[in-house]
């Protein structure tokens, strides 16, 4: 019940804040337009801040439950410490790549949106 209320939240969210994000001002005229809107760079940079912090904060758990998996599985069997490290890592790369494509995103968000 908690995660589907959780999950409920965050789309009603996401609905919510959307239509804000993507809301298209009435074009003004060549001459009078300017060369960048500031409402669009505030909205955008507030956007991908909070896209960047969520990323950050999901892989941080994900990287902190990894580590704990590994601590306890070299705990209850040192001798598979090699192996354990291996896949340790990998999983870590993994989600660290998860991050970077967040990044990603959120750099083509803040350097295009505001100039289209």
């Amino acid at each position: 019940m908690r995660k589907l209320f959780t999950v409920l939240c965050a789309l009603g969210a996401t609905l919510a804040l959307a239509s804000i994000a993507l809301a298209a001002e009435a074009a003004a005229p060549a001459a009078v337009q300017p060369v960048l809107d500031a409402t669009g760079l505030g909205l955008t940079a507030f956007a991908a801040a909070i896209g960047m912090g969520i990323a950050a904060a999901g892989c941080g758990i994900g990287q902190g439950l990894g580590l704990l998996g590994a601590c306890e599985g070299v705990a209850r069997n040192p001798e598979a410490s090699p192996k354990i490290m291996v896949i340790f890592i990998i999983g870590l790369a993994f989600i660290e790549s998860l991050a970077i494509y967040a990044l990603a995103v959120n750099l083509i968000l803040f350097f295009m949106k505001p100039f289209s």
